[in-house]
């Protein structure tokens, strides 16, 4: 299993508007005054829905994209992310509308993609470094390591920012190994917004979006 897939298996936040609210599957409140908590307790109401449906997940796998909708997506801060991603050059190049347009299609691949490589899921245990004053922060690391028996830990730090309006904390990066998804995604693509346009990067995340979650 490749390391990136072993970092998006431990997806649990993602990159997170709501004020504390009640997850309607598992009844635990979800504190997103704290971002530590705020991940652990994710992760935690994921990881039990992923394995209280496998039956129906193996018959039908796409569930797993209304699980990532249902308990991630709410705690992702994907249009920080997908502004990120579009980078302060190619920002001043594109229409409001284009990048209002292209947040919803990077919103949908996010979803499939941690959909996709929740197949690979299979019981890792997730241990989270102690939580850190972080009174005087905007943006904290929560650190966790993935067990896995006969591997070395991998070591995964989720970015979690604060909204100054909200005081409320979601996730908007990942960095495995050193490996930031975000910067990933931002090289990757970058260059097609600046040779092709916005619109045309856009169109291809709505047609990788579309496609079905398979067990392989």
């Amino acid at each position: 299993m490749k390391l990136m897939n072993k970092f998006l298996v431990i997806v649990t936040a993602l990159t997170l508007t709501v004020s504390l609210s009640v997850n309607a599957v598992s009844n635990i409140t979800i504190d997103n005054k704290d971002p530590y908590k705020l991940i652990q307790t994710v992760a935690d109401i994921t990881f039990k829905r992923f394995s209280n449906e496998q039956n129906d997940i193996r018959k039908d796998p796409n569930i797993l994209k209304t699980i990532v909708r249902e308990e991630l997506l709410p705690y992702i801060n994907y249009r920080y992310a997908a502004f990120k991603v579009i980078g302060g050059q190619n920002f001043k190049s594109t229409t409001k509308a284009e990048r209002a347009e292209f947040t919803k299609a990077f919103r949908d691949y996010l979803v499939t993609s941690y959909a996709q490589v929740f197949t690979l899921y299979n019981n890792q245990k997730v241990e989270f470094a102690p939580a850190k004053d972080f009174s005087k922060s905007n943006v904290v690391a929560v650190n966790t390591a993935v067990i896995e028996p006969g591997r070395e830990p991998i070591d995964i730090s989720f970015r979690v920012r604060k909204n100054k309006k909200t005081k409320e904390w979601k996730a908007y990066d990942m960095v495995a190994e050193g490996v930031s998804l975000l910067d990933s995604k931002q090289a990757e693509f970058s260059s097609l917004i600046r040779q092709k346009g916005l619109p045309h990067v856009t169109q291809m995340l709505i047609e990788k979006s579309a496609k079905d979650i398979v067990f392989k």
